[in-house]
């Protein structure tokens, strides 16, 4: 097969809005039968029934499992109380200059699987495959890896029920929240994000109180556990809390493919974009703060440890004497990884429709019902990330949640660096081409730098994780650890090169040759430079009424 069948799309039957045309791949600007611009994109069998508020509360919640909740304690314990806010902090850095990057993408190429179709595009074929399998897999792992950690959470009530009881139930959640139907999947998440957020809000002001001495038990905090262990074991120790702050983050890039079922890609897009400080600054950063004010990173209940209290939230309550809030802390969690769940086989399967919409995975994945469910994508990765969670049955949650989360860190990291390498390559094509700035539905006011920025740390993190794989902390060197937490990387290169050689195409396309048209969603009141006077003021008149 030649670079060129990478491109090719396979025939859907899609469901269109009024008024919609068929589209070309010509790059023309399309027309209905009135001879009036219509907007249009990438068409698959998905349907457009989401709206802001479902875009931007899935990219805010979409992120908040296990990662902050859980890991965090055991990142504390192994690196302390600055290496574990560092660490969000730099986390959080990545995730916002990424999301700017997709904001950019997104309005002008909502495709079903969103940044596995730009790097296609933008970088070549191979980098497309080699992304959309590996983030595919990292969909399925962190299925099992939230499966497994609502044995955790549950475990702070009652450890009597068999783990596999419990894996079977929320399994069986997971699948009906995202078969029900893709508008009810928007709504569940619109809920759970929104008591994610407004129970952080709640804890970070009482663990506030927590901290001056004013809970029921316990004195003044302060900055005790920050003056008595800043650093727990140097370097090592800080960058061995890495992984678990961009687990912690992984999922805020899935609004690249919500955008192709959003009706209304260029106005939902930037508010989602625009509300991502909210997420970082409230919970990850005010979060992690709290977390290490209050929590004393020798504690034995950290998740790890030999105690069933597992999330820092929940000792700090416990500790300052708070039962209720302990408790109703542990039912959030339970929400959050639920949650985290479901939007990672929501992702999943789209990615695997992306994937047969280029040509790189079988046509039937490519296909939705009448009502929008990628029926064949949903039984892969949620079945396989099912099936994966009853590893936690013979092992311990806390030794399945560092296997697991190590490699999706890892295929995280690759995922982000190639949003902010497709960014730069888009942005050098556009200029490339002759084409203006002031053509592009919409632009992001961080650009070079922080796309840049983006890009940097996603390649130094790895950097840093190989060496932690060669030289655990804690651990003796050993061939097992190293593919036990680095696995992920090797697999991307083998599938990396094993696409370049079966698409025979060049590891990096030229940005004069790359069709900026042929995927882009043309907006009604775009004005491009291939547009007539007549037309622009055509334009004109339907973008005031569209207004």
């Amino acid at each position: 097969m030649g670079s060129h069948a990478a491109f090719e799309h396979i025939e859907l039957s899609p469901t269109k809005a009024p008024g919609d045309t068929t589209v070309s791949n010509s790059g023309n600007l399309p027309t209905n039968s009135k001879g009036e611009t219509v907007d249009h994109g990438a068409e698959t069998q998905l349907h457009r029934s989401l709206g802001t508020r479902h875009l931007t509360m899935i990219a805010l919640g979409s992120a908040i499992g296990m990662g902050m909740w859980l890991g965090s304690g055991k990142s504390l314990a192994n690196g302390g109380p600055a290496s574990l806010f560092v660490g969000f902090l730099i986390s959080s850095s990545v995730v916002w200059s990424v999301s700017h990057s997709i904001g950019e993408m997104a309005i002008m190429y909502p495709l079903p699987s969103g940044f596995v179709q730009w790097s296609s595009i933008f970088i070549s074929p191979a980098a497309g495959f080699a992304l959309g399998w590996g983030y595919w897999f990292s969909y399925w792992i962190t299925i099992a890896n939230e499966l497994q950690g609502v044995v955790t959470v549950l475990n702070y009530w009652t450890d009597q029920v068999p783990k596999a009881a419990l894996i079977t139930i929320f399994w069986v959640v997971i699948i009906l929240i995202n078969v029900w139907a893709v508008r009810f999947f928007a709504e569940v998440e619109v809920f759970s994000s929104t008591v994610k957020f407004g129970w952080m809000f709640i804890a970070i002001i009482a663990l506030v109180v927590v901290t001056a001495g004013r809970a029921p038990q316990g004195g003044p905090i302060g900055f005790r556990y920050w003056n008595e262990q800043t650093f727990n074991n140097g370097f090592k120790g800080f960058i061995s809390v890495l992984p678990t702050c961009v687990f912690g983050m992984a999922g805020s890039e899935n609004a690249a493919l919500v955008a192709s079922e959003v009706s209304n890609p260029r106005r939902s897009v930037p508010r989602a974009i625009g509300s991502i400080w909210l997420r970082l600054g409230l919970f990850y950063i005010l979060g992690s703060l709290m977390i290490t004010l209050t929590v004393n990173p020798k504690d034995p209940n950290l998740f790890g440890g030999s105690g069933s209290n597992a999330s820092p939230f929940v000792i700090a309550f416990n500790n300052a004497g708070i039962p209720v809030m302990a408790h109703i802390t542990n039912a959030v969690i339970l929400i959050s990884v639920v949650s985290t769940g479901s939007i990672s086989g929501y992702g999943g399967s789209r990615m695997l429709m992306g994937l047969a919409h280029v040509r790189m995975n079988h046509k039937i994945f490519g296909k939705a019902d009448r009502m929008g469910r990628p029926w064949a994508g949903y039984i892969a990765t949620i079945g396989i990330g099912g099936a994966l969670a009853y590893l936690n049955v013979s092992h311990t949650g806390a030794e399945v949640f560092t296997w697991l989360s190590n490699l999706v860190s890892l295929l995280t990291l690759f995922g982000w660096g190639m949003i902010s390498l497709c960014h730069l390559r888009f942005r050098y094509a556009w200029k490339a081409q002759g084409r203006d700035e002031s053509h592009l539905p919409w632009k992001t006011w961080t650009y070079p730098y922080a796309t840049w920025w983006g890009f940097i740390w996603c390649v130094g993190l790895i950097v840093f994780e190989f060496y932690l794989s060669i030289w655990p902390l804690h651990e003796e060197p050993s061939v097992k650890n190293f593919f036990a937490n680095y696995v992920s990387v090797v697999a991307v290169a083998v599938i990396w090169a094993a696409a370049q050689i079966w698409y025979r195409c060049p590891v990096w396309v030229d940005g004069g040759e790359i069709d900026l048209d042929r995927d882009r969603r043309i907006y009604a009141h775009d004005v491009t430079e291939e547009s007539t006077p007549a037309r622009k003021r055509l334009l004109g008149r339907l973008s005031l009424l569209l207004e």
